[in-house]
């Protein structure tokens, strides 16, 4: 797995449960307590270990705690950028979602991202199916897709699907584009970035 994965995870961990929480999860998956370097390369079952120890410790189901993940990477700066350059409002977002892994490849090229294909199933109703990759990205979606409607201001129902071992699928239905006021972004670069 690629380290900026790896990071993305131990800075979550460290902002949202703190430095403590983090040890104990590194400890007890086998990870050194300076964690992992964003351009490395690491063994898919060191990942797997740490997600799979940092869910019991925290008592959530893997699944839940990858959402959370997704909603907490939404919420950097540089990343929500790189998600509001998608379109102006959450329909138009939902559209270049196909693009997503180009416009990740842009900045980190060696970064294996899954396949993103966005269907429509229905009046507001999609299902993004995450193609092959490492078991979780569709959670991870869901919480990206959950974060970024918020960003919105969009009512949308996000329910993560399972996979079938090639592909994990992602249930959205807009129930209503402009719901609430959305979160301020404007193309040029905020001051002090």
């Amino acid at each position: 797995m690629h380290g900026l994965v790896n990071r993305s995870v131990q800075c979550f961990l460290r902002d949202t449960y703190g430095v403590a929480r983090w040890i104990s999860v590194a400890e007890e998956a086998g990870i050194g307590p300076a964690g992992f370097e964003a351009l490395l390369h690491y063994d898919d079952r060191l990942t797997d270990a740490m997600i799979d120890v940092a869910a019991r410790q925290l008592g959530k189901p893997r699944e839940a705690f990858l959402e959370d993940v997704g909603i907490y990477l939404a919420g950097l700066e540089p990343l929500r950028r790189l998600l509001r350059f998608g379109g102006v409002d959450y329909p138009d977002f939902l559209q270049s979602l196909d693009e997503l892994p180009d416009r990740i490849h842009l900045a980190v090229p060696d970064l294996d991202m899954p396949e993103l294909v966005l269907k429509a199933t229905g009046p507001g109703r999609f299902t993004l199916v995450c193609g092959a990759g490492h078991e979780g990205f569709g959670a991870v979606f869901a919480g990206v897709l959950r974060a970024m409607a918020d960003d919105y201001g969009a009512l949308v129902l996000i329910e993560a699907g399972g996979g079938n071992g090639h592909a994990e699928t992602v249930g959205i239905e807009l129930l209503e584009a402009r719901f609430a006021t959305g979160r301020r972004f404007d193309l040029a670069r905020p001051e002090g970035m």
